[in-house]
């Protein structure tokens, strides 16, 4: 049997509700959760790695560089056909994506997580770990990036969010659709992943705020996050990618003190372009500077900027990481 390893972070996955409390907390390692779902061990030879027991909203960038270098140390060291990561779903998207970006391997890595606790009769954590190793069994899941499973559905990392606050079927890629699914333990591909990147760093700036516009909005926010030691700003701006004329102002203000400052949309789908030339449009924000994200949302494009600005403080070389050649 191909060798798999599975490296535990806690989140509802590890949870059982807590007499005291009577919430949902960690409870399990990965050899107790193991152990509860046998299911895995027939269908492959599995290691188990306890990375920790943390809540999806412990997570933090820091602890995502912590866990992308064990994995590469890992994998480095042993013959692993493929990673499962189980992750807390609130932050899931956010820290697969970061390993997606920052490990740069052939084999397959899959994170998934679990919506039910198991003190809930519909666990859905067995299935989907289970799932998780059926994808990394199937020799079409190599040289993909970072995968997500759960519900049965394949997406990307750099594609898929949290849709819903606690439906199994919450994440969903909602630009371009899933790439594919788990049916009775096949593994299907409908398609490959839009785009597959790596920004390889041992160094991160947190530094990273991320605003939300809305309508009437001023330059309060950008202005409080500029004059407070800010080093990066993501803003979730209206529609394709534009802001009040106030607003402008306090993004303008970022720019003219050396902030970098990344547009995603704060639609749940679609991506930025500068295509108005009204004030406070698109064309008048990539004109004084600021970097226009393609596809992703707020979270992932601050992910994507913190690791960035641990590479280079070179607006070029940010804008060449978040553009491409989109806007030459």
């Amino acid at each position: 049997m191909k060798n798999i390893l599975i490296v535990f972070t806690g989140g509802t996955f590890s949870m059982m509700i807590d007499k005291t409390t009577g919430g949902a907390v960690p409870h399990f390692s990965g050899t107790e959760l193991i152990k509860m779902i046998p299911g895995a061990s027939q269908i492959a030879d599995v290691t188990c790695y306890d990375f920790g027991m943390y809540p999806g909203p412990h997570v933090t960038p820091d602890l995502m560089l912590t866990l992308s270098e064990k994995i590469k140390e890992l994998i480095s060291k042993t013959k692993i056909d493929g990673v499962v990561v189980t992750h807390g779903t609130d932050t899931l998207e956010e820290t697969a994506y970061f390993l997606d970006l920052s490990i740069d391997t052939e084999i397959p890595i899959v994170v998934t997580g679990s919506m039910k606790n198991s003190s809930e009769p519909d666990w859905d954590g067995p299935k989907n770990l289970i799932d998780s190793i059926q994808i990394c069994l199937s020799p079409n899941s190599r040289n993909l990036g970072v995968l997500v499973c759960l519900n049965g559905e394949i997406n990307a990392a750099s594609e898929v969010t949290k849709t819903f606050t606690d439906e199994v079927d919450t994440f969903a890629s909602l630009d371009f659709g899933s790439l594919g699914f788990v049916q009775k333990g096949r593994v299907i591909f409908n398609r490959l992943p839009r785009k597959i990147e790596h920004i390889i760093t041992d160094k991160l700036n947190t530094n990273v705020d991320l605003i939300k516009v809305y309508a009437g909005m001023d330059d309060k926010f950008f202005k409080f996050s500029a004059d407070n030691g800010a080093e990066g700003l993501v803003v979730e701006a209206m529609g394709v990618g534009n802001v009040p004329p106030k607003a402008f102002s306090g993004v303008e203000y970022a720019i003219n003190k050396g902030i970098p400052v990344v547009l995603v949309s704060r639609c749940p789908a679609g991506e930025t372009l500068d295509i108005y030339g009204y004030p406070g449009a698109g064309k008048w924000l990539h004109k004084i500077g600021v970097i226009f994200s393609d596809y992703l949302n707020g979270q992932k494009a601050r992910i994507k900027l913190i690791m960035a600005l641990g590479k280079t403080n070179n607006h070029k070389e940010l804008r060449e990481m978040f553009e491409g050649k989109s806007f030459q």
